[in-house]
């Protein structure tokens, strides 16, 4: 897919991964859709540095968990873009937990309902306008190999993953689906300390930078053959 000129909405977009997709996007030529949550002033951030590169760009303001959020979401990329042609769910929580016997049922729905549910809504949303493009979803190595951060984490990342595989079946050839899966990313979510403790039990001795995430995305976007796919990003950490 040439990426110029393309519509593109991209999930949990005002800071990390999120930001580092959709300035790609932007380099690329791609007007974006940058979605946030909460941090509006993060998502301004985002979108000035996207605008950098000559394109338009709209801030979206939803909880990818509530359906009406993502419908009126939705509504206003169509009111002024036209269209959407591509969709990266990147949105994402971490739970307060990660004793497996600590989790609370509150914690356990509030990740899922984000990391997972809120994917599906807004590819269901997505994909009642879109007739050709592409999906990315932002998986994990924790959907993998269990992770280290929580049993809801590494379920909700799980269960994108298999959502990647029956997407991409039930849509191809127009619309291709594909995932993502990084190992610990460089983000203020993670302390120092943490980060060098990461660093050694990767075989490139350092963990991923954000737009080293981005740089898969744009590549499973650009490639018209690749579909129902999950490309690994974690340095050896896991093999297949």
């Amino acid at each position: 897919m040439e990426l110029k000129g393309k519509v593109a909405l991209v999930t949990g977009a005002s800071r990390g991964i999120g930001r580092a997709i959709a300035v790609a996007l932007a380099q690329k030529g791609a007007n974006v859709a940058i979605n946030y949550a909460h941090d509006e002033e993060g998502a301004k951030m985002t979108g000035e540095l996207c605008k950098a590169y000559g394109v338009e760009v709209l801030l979206v303001k939803a909880d990818v968990s509530k359906r009406e959020e993502v419908r009126g979401m939705v509504s206003n990329i169509l009111e002024k873009f036209g269209r959407i042609d591509i969709l990266v769910n990147n949105a994402g929580i971490l739970g307060k937990n990660i004793n497996p016997l600590e989790i609370t049922d509150e914690d356990w729905d509030r990740v899922l309902s984000v990391n997972l549910k809120g994917a599906f809504i807004v590819t269901q949303e997505v994909l009642k306008h879109m007739k050709k493009g592409k999906i990315v979803n932002i998986a994990s190595i924790a959907g993998k190999d269990g992770g280290t951060v929580g049993a809801h984490y590494a379920a909700s990342k799980g269960g994108l993953i298999a959502l990647t595989f029956n997407l991409a079946r039930h849509l191809a050839p127009d619309i291709l689906v594909n995932a993502v899966a990084p190992g610990p990313v460089d983000t203020d979510l993670i302390s120092p300390k943490i980060k060098e403790k990461l660093r050694k039990l990767s075989l490139t001795e350092k963990i991923a930078k954000p737009e080293e995430i981005a740089h898969a995305v744009i590549f499973l976007l650009e490639n018209d053959h690749i579909t129902g796919e999950l490309i690994d990003v974690n340095g050896g950490r896991l093999m297949d």
